[in-house]
C-alpha cells in the first residue's frame, strides 16, 4: 500500500486562523497572565504557532499524553508519559491539543488538571472532529473542525511521519497496482 496525502487546509488559511485564535485569548486574559500546556509531540508546532501572537504574559509546558501509538485509532487507554513540571494552582490555564477525536484523552486530562486548582481551565485545540466525539468536553478555542478522516501535518503524524508539513492533510492508503 502506498500514502498519498490530500491537503485538506493550506498553510496561509491555518496561519490566519492560529492568529485569530490568539487575539481571543490576549481579549480574555487582558492584564493575566496564562500558562500554556502543550500536549507532546502532536500540538508543539500549533502552540509554538499560537505563543508567537499572544500578546499577554505567558508561560509554557509540556505534557505527553497518548492513546494512540502508532495507529489510526485511539486505543482507549490514556498513558501519562511527562507530566508538566509548573505548579497550576491559582493559574490561568489553557491545555493546547493537536486534534480533538473521541474526546477521551481530553477528559481524563481535564479532570486531572483540575484536581491541581488552577484559577481557571481551558481547552484549545487546532482541529477538532466533533462527529467522532464519546466523551462530553467543552471546547474553548477551535482552530478548524474537521471531517471523520485521518490527518497529518503541522504536528500530527502517521507512526511519526509527516508531522514536518506546513499543511494538514488528510493521509489517504492507496492499493499498489
Amino acid at each position: 500500500m502506498s500514502e498519498e496525502i490530500r491537503v485538506l487546509i493550506e498553510e496561509e488559511p491555518l496561519i490566519s486562523r492560529v492568529k485569530e485564535v490568539a487575539e481571543q485569548i490576549n481579549r480574555e486574559y487582558e492584564g493575566r497572565e496564562i500558562y500554556l500546556i502543550c500536549i507532546l509531540k502532536g500540538s508543539v508546532y500549533f502552540t509554538c504557532e499560537l505563543s508567537k501572537y499572544i500578546t499577554v504574559p505567558v508561560k509554557l509546558a509540556f505534557m505527553s499524553v497518548s492513546s494512540y501509538g502508532d495507529g489510526m485509532t485511539s486505543s482507549g487507554a490514556v498513558a501519562i508519559d511527562k507530566d508538566i513540571d509548573l505548579d497550576v494552582k491559582g493559574k490561568h490555564v489553557i491545555v493546547v491539543e493537536d486534534i480533538i477525536d473521541t474526546g477521551r484523552t481530553l477528559c481524563y486530562l481535564l479532570r486531572m488538571m483540575a484536581k491541581r486548582g488552577p484559577a481557571s481551565l481551558k481547552l484549545c485545540t487546532l482541529l477538532d472532529k466533533p462527529s467522532r466525539r464519546i466523551s462530553d468536553i467543552q471546547v474553548d478555542y477551535v482552530g478548524f473542525e474537521v471531517p471523520d478522516t485521518f490527518v497529518v501535518g503541522f504536528g500530527l503524524d502517521y507512526a511519526q511521519k509527516y508531522r514536518n508539513l506546513p499543511y494538514i492533510g488528510e493521509l489517504v492508503f492507496k492499493e499498489e497496482q
